[in-house]
């Protein structure tokens, strides 16, 4: 965790004496008297901070020091706000410290020392005794405190509002709606300061007030917003900007205050001030309460950003500051109409232009988001269509903005913080999982966890199919949207370097139409591709690119998901599909190492689970199920899902499991795994591949084992094969087993069913035991003595 230095430092600062502690603090007493304090003074605060952080005790600092360092809190340098007030966070809060603090000096603090006001609160009231302080600081006017006294408080109170609503009353909130009305609807349309015309006599006396401008250099006929320029802000200016900053997040929790004083927000209108008086009457003549008001002059705050923003602007920074301002226009605009419901009918016709005005555009993307945002809260409400908002951002978002990292995160975030209402009202959502999915194709370790919380929303009966296709197809995908990146950014003949093939092949008219269905933006065009292995192939030298390999690297995880997910929604006619594409994808998949094997075993656990649910689906899925265990090969090259194919059939092929299954079923079955074992215990590996598994073995034996046992006319045959088989071993090494405690394994694996086919009614009963031997329930049937003894037990125990 630490480096050895640091190690070393943390030691020396635990095991420092209090007489050499005591010395340190008289030096560093003197250097806080001096009148400059320098890089010496700011090393001994960072020491005393270290001192005191790495000790488990708080210690008390001497009066003198404690005093020095509070004066600090305030210093005009901010290294010595940030380290004064780390230091006093470390020590035992000062008797009645939140005194220290007059209503003359409240509105100077600073964000450092409120932080330090606010960890050393020793109950809600004392928080809401420094909100009040603060609170009253805001009623004083401009001239009687300093030029920027309160450029901190509303961020001060910001954050206590976000760690601790409870500690506002119903009368901070009255008193801090109405300021915010004045500082967002009444600010100064003057700039500050003056503005020379120019000429001989040019002097202070000949300066007049200018008036505030918008971004295209036009003077501005209305109020002032942020979006206003000018030489100089006045402080109301400086005041509007901060409110609009924290307006959004105070729309959102002043709901969280204490409602000690419900009956204020109607009376305190008459306690306002005069330019909130004559600010705002009702179109019935009454005053409105203040949160009213404020959400009034909000809503006609953001229509006129919305309405600024139309401005040609003539720096770049004012572009991207318009942006920004619309997003939050949008969003505060959502804000009061989930308070108001009346206000949805006169914001749509604004959001509506708004969205004609940008949706054509994709560098408002971010923008575009919160109005689809408003769209899905409150489209459903005005009545409106919301399809283009949906073909929008389900459909151009992803696909030509795939590789905008910021994007990405936004757009995920809106779906998984609406994942319900999409879910109801959205039906594009669910389709639209190939257009999403190139998010996670692109860049998957960034977005790797948004997908995990949204993919069980993307499965149901009518994607589980195609979706399962996608997900295998994944690398194919970021392959594709890689070269879709190069083949735009580099020239169709290279002059230098190596042609890539398949940058040749994603040109190509003869294979477009492979990678067209990679990149199509809904579901519903067909499962999967004809010629899959042509498209693997063509694609074979990508295995190694970075993207890809990621993407690999996190299909297995999206697997589970998907099959936990679809065992809930889905029928048994569709599990037998899914397992007829495990078996069939099993062998088409992009060959990347290790790749094949990881999703060979997550079809393989899940293939377990689905036939111990539903063990019917053997039977549904018999004829292929017995081709997959017939061929020879897939021993070799699938190990790990060959084995639990073999497995389930020799465990659920019997008519305890399914009525349909016959003699002739059976006898099939058996002697396509008999072939099978017989050709691999004969015989030497193919040229380049290993031996089979041990485990192969094993499991096809007790396969036929338990098959023969239903039949017993098969007994003979198992027989026959499991003496020949302790007989060939007992010459030592064969081909087929390179290991030999391995072979020992399987040699006495052998005997032992040997030896339970001599009785074949054991046999049946040790090898295929029925539900009630597998999961007993002794200790709850009344018939046997098991509960009498338990019962008899718990009294004896208790009795003491």
């Amino acid at each position: 965790m630490y480096s050895h230095g640091s190690e070393s430092l943390i030691k020396q600062a635990r095991e420092i004496q209090d007489s050499e502690l005591q010395k340190f603090y008289s030096r560093l007493v003197k250097l806080l008297q001096g009148k400059e304090l320098g890089y010496e003074t700011v090393d001994s605060l960072q020491r005393l901070h270290l001192i005191l952080s790495a000790n488990k005790y708080i210690r008390t600092l001497p009066p003198e020091l404690q005093k020095r360092l509070q004066s600090l809190l305030s210093s005009p340098a901010e290294p010595f706000q940030v380290l004064s007030s780390a230091v006093l966070r470390e020590t035992l809060p000062p008797a009645a410290h939140s005194g220290n603090y007059s209503q003359e000096n409240i509105v100077q603090l600073n964000s450092h020392a409120v932080a330090l006001l606010l960890s050393q609160a020793g109950s809600r009231a004392d928080v809401s005794s420094l909100c009040t302080q603060l609170l009253r600081g805001l009623e004083s006017r401009q001239s009687e405190g300093p030029t920027n006294s309160l450029s901190h408080t509303l961020p001060i109170l910001n954050t206590i509002l976000t760690h601790n609503p409870g500690c506002l009353t119903e009368d901070h909130v009255t008193l801090l709606s109405k300021k915010l009305v004045d500082w967002l609807r009444y600010a100064s349309i003057l700039q500050g300061g003056g503005a020379s015309s120019g000429g001989f006599f040019t002097g202070p006396r000949s300066r007049q007030p200018v008036p505030i401008a918008e971004l295209d250099g036009t003077v501005s006929g209305d109020f002032f917003t942020v979006l206003c320029v000018g030489q100089s802000f006045t402080e109301d200016q400086w005041m509007n900007v901060f409110s609009f900053s924290a307006l959004r997040h105070w729309l959102l929790t002043y709901h969280s205050v204490s409602n000690g004083n419900a009956d204020t927000d109607d009376r305190s209108e008459v306690d306002g001030s005069v330019v909130s008086m004559v600010s705002v009457t009702s179109s019935c003549g009454r005053l409105l309460p203040p949160k009213e008001r404020l959400r009034e002059k909000s809503f006609q705050y953001c229509q006129r950003l919305i309405e600024q923003s139309d401005r040609k602007a003539h720096k770049k920074s004012d572009a991207d500051l318009q942006k920004a301002c619309l997003v939050e226009a949008v969003c505060i605009l959502d804000c009061v109409c989930e308070e108001d419901a009346s206000l949805v009918f006169r914001a749509f016709p604004c959001i509506k232009a708004l969205f004609g005005r940008l949706s054509s555009d994709l560098s408002f993307a971010r923008v575009l988001l919160p109005i689809a945002q408003f769209y899905l809260n409150h489209g459903e409400m005005a009545a409106v269509d919301c399809g283009s908002v949906w073909a929008l951002v389900f459909g151009r978002f992803p696909s030509e903005l795939f590789s905008d990292p910021f994007l990405a995160h936004e757009l995920l975030r809106f779906l998984r913080l609406n994942l319900e209402s999409l879910q109801l009202r959205v039906p594009q959502y669910t389709h639209s999982f190939p257009n999403l999915l190139k998010f996670l194709a692109w860049d998957s370790p960034a977005v790797v966890d948004d997908f995990v919380d949204l993919l069980p929303s993307l499965v149901t009966a009518g994607t589980a199919v195609e979706l399962l296709h996608t997900l295998l197809d994944l690398p194919c995908l970021s392959a594709t949207l890689v070269l879709q990146v190069r083949s735009t950014c580099l020239p169709i003949s290279e002059q230098s370097g190596r042609g890539l093939l398949s940058l040749d092949a994603f040109r190509s008219p003869s294979f477009r139409g492979l990678f067209l269905f990679l990149l199509r933006g809904q579901a519903g065009s067909g499962d999967t591709i004809d010629r899959l292995s042509t498209l693997h192939e063509l694609l074979v030298e990508t295995a190694d690119w970075p993207r890809v390999v990621q993407c690999a690297q996190i299909v297995p995880v999206l697997l589970h998901i998907f099959f936990n997910t679809v065992i809930t929604v889905a029928d048994e006619k569709l599990l037998a599909h899914l397992i007829l594409v495990m078996l069939e994808r099993s062998s088409l998949l992009l060959n990347i190492p290790k790749y094949n094997k990881e999703i060979h075993r997550v079809f393989s656990s899940h293939l377990l689970r689905l036939c111990k649910l539903h063990p019917s689906l053997v039977m549904d899925q018999s004829h292929e199920l017995l081709e997959f265990s017939g061929a020879t090969a897939n021993v070799y090259s699938k190990e790990e899902i060959y084995t639990h194919v073999v497995w389930v059939l020799g465990e659920y092929l019997s008519v305890s499991c399914d009525s349909r299954c016959s003699v002739t079923l059976i006898t099939s079955c058996f002697e396509a795994l008999e072939a099978v074992l017989f050709e691999i215990t004969s015989s030497v590996p193919p040229p380049g591949a290993d031996c089979p598994a041990p485990r192969v073995v094993t499991t096809l034996m007790s396969a036929l084992a338990k098959l023969a046992s239903r039949s017993h006319d098969l007994i003979p045959r198992v027989s026959l094969f499991l003496s020949k088989l302790r007989t060939v071993t007992r010459d030592g090494s064969v081909a087929w087993c390179s290991d030999e405690e391995d072979l020992v394994a399987i040699v006495t694996r052998g005997e032992e069913l040997w030896s339970l086919l001599k009785a074949p009614g054991v046999a049946q009963s040790v090898l295929t035991p029925p539900a009630h031997v597998t999961t007993p329930q002794w200790h709850r049937d009344t018939n046997v003595a098991l509960p009498l003894r338990l019962r008899t037990l718990t009294n004896l125990t208790h009795s003491h």
